[in-house]
């Protein structure tokens, strides 16, 4: 054998040596799909850092990035960042989801600056392709200072528990962990390990479409068991508005995201008819705060951008009053909602269950907001003001000695604010009985399914920041 083969072999002998980065790409993709990009790129006489390639991901292409932290601890340097980058511009050429799985102590300081381009073009073409491919980060080890930035930057983020996710030394002690990070919304999904960790980031990729031009993917599907939906009806203030989507989308097909941040809103993708959706649950605590407000409009923004309908079930009387409400932020977030709900052109279909009065109804189910098609159950009650302020303001002459303000709250919420005179007028599009909710908005999926928008020439809306 000559010295040229012996010289081949020994490098990639050297450069295909087994760790638990390429161990983690081998787990993501599809048997025998992966192949590697830039194997023999190095530093000197290290490696990069880090394995970049593609292959398959439930029969789909797919790019990934995998930091080594056993090669200088994964420091991100030029080398490092080039081979990123050049996954990056595959991803932009083909259309293809990327992931990152992120294991690293930080940058190669003594490269300095070099290092920090290194950041600086991941983070470019990362917000770049934002919207365009599906991004997933995977924090498996350390994601710290600029990394952080990139990782954060994925439509999702999920997390081993192990991992450690911060942006400066100070946050160690105090949210660098998992839990934290789930708390704070930026994580959407916690594992318990790695291997759930990537077993999670695939159940994703499965969702998606592989870009904004591509269809979700399909699947084989069953239907829901209805009676969650028939529960909820019953005592829908204490429902788990949640459990009673379940009774809407396929069976077994609800994974919940961003679970610990802001519960009162939930967030889910599904599938309907085995093709994916998002589930918005506006909301259980009968009233959306500002972090309810940002989880749904970031969950309703990643739909837009890939096409994906969203299914919004409403029992939402209002927005959280607080002191000084407004001045903490609370106006900017409800406005950034509407903003997004306005905005987006992919199917949106809303289902009122409970309340739905004021600016909660215009933002998350009114027609005249862009809502293209809601529903209601018989008992939801839609108002310009809850019975109790529409009767203090409205209809206080009505309340006699043989008439308690009481009876003509309920009486103002059975005629004024009912379903039936909001359908009456043409504020919503029907009144069904909850058993008949997945038919309901199958049909107008089904109906939505060709929508198109044109929208005004505009390089990008000034949402509410």
């Amino acid at each position: 054998m000559s010295d040229k083969v012996m010289s081949l072999a020994d490098a990639r002998g050297d450069a295909l040596k087994a760790t638990a980065a390429r161990e983690r790409l081998t787990a993501l993709f599809d048997a025998d799909s992966f192949v590697e990009v830039g194997a023999l790129v190095k530093t000197g006489c290290d490696g990069a850092g880090v394995i970049t390639g593609y292959g398959l991901v439930e029969g789909s292409p797919v790019y990934a990035f995998s930091q080594d932290s056993t090669v200088k601890s994964g420091a991100v340097g030029a080398a490092h960042g080039s081979k990123i980058k050049k996954l990056y511009d595959l991803a932009y050429k083909t259309g293809a989801p990327v992931v990152g799985i992120y294991d690293s102590n930080g940058a190669a300081v003594g490269e300095g600056l070099d290092a920090m381009a290194a950041y600086g073009e991941m983070l470019c073409w990362s917000n770049n392709l934002s919207g365009v491919v599906p991004q997933v980060s995977l924090v498996l080890g350390v994601c710290a200072g600029s990394a952080a930035l990139v990782a954060a930057s994925a439509d999702f983020v999920v997390m081993s528990e192990k991992a450690e996710f911060f942006l400066n030394t100070g946050d160690v002690e105090s949210a660098s962990d998992a839990a934290s990070a789930a708390k704070a919304g930026v994580a959407h999904l916690v594992a318990k390990d790695d291997a759930e960790a990537i077993a999670n980031a695939r159940l994703l990729l499965s969702m998606l479409p592989s870009n904004n031009l591509s269809a979700a993917p399909m699947c084989d599907f069953s239907a829901a068991d209805t009676s969650a939906l028939t529960a909820a009806a019953a005592d829908i203030d204490g429902a788990d508005l949640l459990e009673a989507a379940a009774g809407i989308v396929d069976a077994g097909s609800l994974l919940e995201l961003q679970k610990d941040f802001a519960g009162g809103a939930k967030v889910a993708l599904a599938t309907m008819a085995g093709s994916t959706v998002g589930v918005v649950v506006a909301s259980e605590s009968g009233s959306l705060c500002a972090k309810g407000c940002t989880k749904i409009a970031r969950f309703v923004t990643i739909c837009d951008s890939f096409q994906i309908p969203v299914i919004t079930l409403v029992n939402c009387q209002g927005f959280v009053a607080a002191p000084n409400h407004a001045f903490r932020g609370g106006v900017r977030e409800v406005a950034k909602l509407a903003h997004v709900y306005a905005e987006a052109t992919t199917p949106k279909v809303a289902v009122v269950m409970g309340k739905a009065y004021g600016a909660a109804y215009i933002t998350l189910a009114g027609r005249a907001a862009n809502a293209d098609y809601t529903v209601a159950w018989p008992n939801a009650s839609i108002s310009a003001l809850s019975p109790q302020v529409a009767v203090a303001f409205l209809e206080g002459d009505k309340i006699t000695a043989d008439k308690s303000r009481a009876q003509v709250e309920a009486e103002y919420a059975a005629c004024e604010a009912s379903a039936f005179a909001a359908a009456a007028k043409g504020h919503i599009d029907d009144v069904i009985a909850p058993e008949e909710t997945r038919g309901a908005v199958l049909s107008a999926l089904d109906m939505l399914a060709g929508k198109r928008v044109s929208t005004l020439p505009k390089k990008h809306g000034n949402i509410p920041m």
